[in-house]
């Protein structure tokens, strides 16, 4: 192993080394005394290789060569992860029966949130048991309207998240906890489960309350606005910083915003349009203003 050089931002030097992985270069990064980050080459037969990738990368490190290093990377983890999970099962033990956390898992709150929407739909029978839902709504659908979310301003704050945990449907649920996976422990791995649960508590209260307020009808629920605003943040953060190690691939951008548009038209039924549309729209600002605080700190 050998030593080739060092960033005084752990941030690019994440990134950079994520750009090596994406080339087959195992690097180890390691933090210094003097606070820099040094980036060690595993193999000795790619230092001269890492080496004119790293003069590169100083020169010019928005060049065209390092745009899709961090997704890349991502699929390189995604592939060593599965060949590691195909030996764990041929040699599997009692601690491997439990769900991975960390980093090739899902996250530990993604889990979480899994767990409880499931949770909710079966006692819910997916939805159908409306009497059972009435506590998860944002109002109680007897209530008029008059006055406006009676229950929150007497108190019951969790009526302005819970119906992010209500589902109408099998493929309702499934789509979105597949985005709410990939997209949750995406940010979790790399951002941390702290700020993913500040970020869905934020982006459930707003969205739910956009749809009720521009529709004042309170039997809606889905996952969506919140993976709306996950699909939003990552975008645009993997967009603006790309040392974030967070990206949405054109081909899923392309997919969220087509599907937004086909439920506008009412083709698939009544649709939470509003809270999609709020959930988007915080979590394109949110990650655009986190690219550029993070962009703005000393290198």
């Amino acid at each position: 192993m050998r030593q080739i050089g060092s960033f005084a931002n752990e941030a690019q030097a994440r990134f950079f080394t994520d750009y090596l992985l994406s080339r087959d270069i195992r690097s180890h990064l390691e933090s210094e005394s003097d606070h820099s980050w040094s980036i060690w080459i595993r193999d000795e037969d790619q230092i001269q290789e890492a080496q004119s990738a790293l003069t590169r990368f100083q020169a010019n490190p928005q060049a065209p060569e390092f745009d899709k290093a961090p997704e890349a990377a991502a699929k390189a983890r995604q592939a060593e992860a599965e060949d590691l999970a195909r030996y764990q099962r041929r040699i599997r033990t009692g601690k491997s029966l439990f769900v991975k956390f960390g980093r090739y898992g899902v996250g530990p709150l993604t889990f979480v949130l899994i767990l409880v929407c499931v949770y909710v739909a079966i006692f819910s029978r997916l939805g159908a048991n409306e009497e059972w839902l009435r506590a998860w709504h944002i109002t109680d659908p007897e209530n008029p309207g008059h006055p406006f979310l009676p229950e929150v301003l007497h108190g019951q704050f969790w009526r302005l998240f819970t119906p992010i945990f209500i589902h109408y449907g099998i493929l309702h649920i499934l789509f979105n906890m597949m985005w709410l996976y990939d997209l949750g422990s995406m940010i979790e791995a790399r951002v941390g489960s702290f700020f993913f649960l500040g970020f869905v508590a934020v982006s459930a209260a707003v969205s739910n309350f956009a749809q009720y307020y521009f529709t004042h009808y309170a039997l809606f629920g889905g996952m969506s606005g919140v993976v709306y605003a996950l699909a939003g943040y990552v975008w645009m953060r993997g967009k603006y910083d790309r040392a974030s190690g967070l990206f949405l691939s054109k081909q899923n951008v392309v997919i969220l915003l087509v599907w937004l548009v086909i439920c506008f038209t009412g083709a698939l039924g009544d649709i939470a349009n509003q809270a999609h549309v709020a959930g988007l729209i915080i979590g394109m600002a949110w990650g655009r203003i986190a690219a550029y605080l993070a962009m703005r700190r000393p290198q």
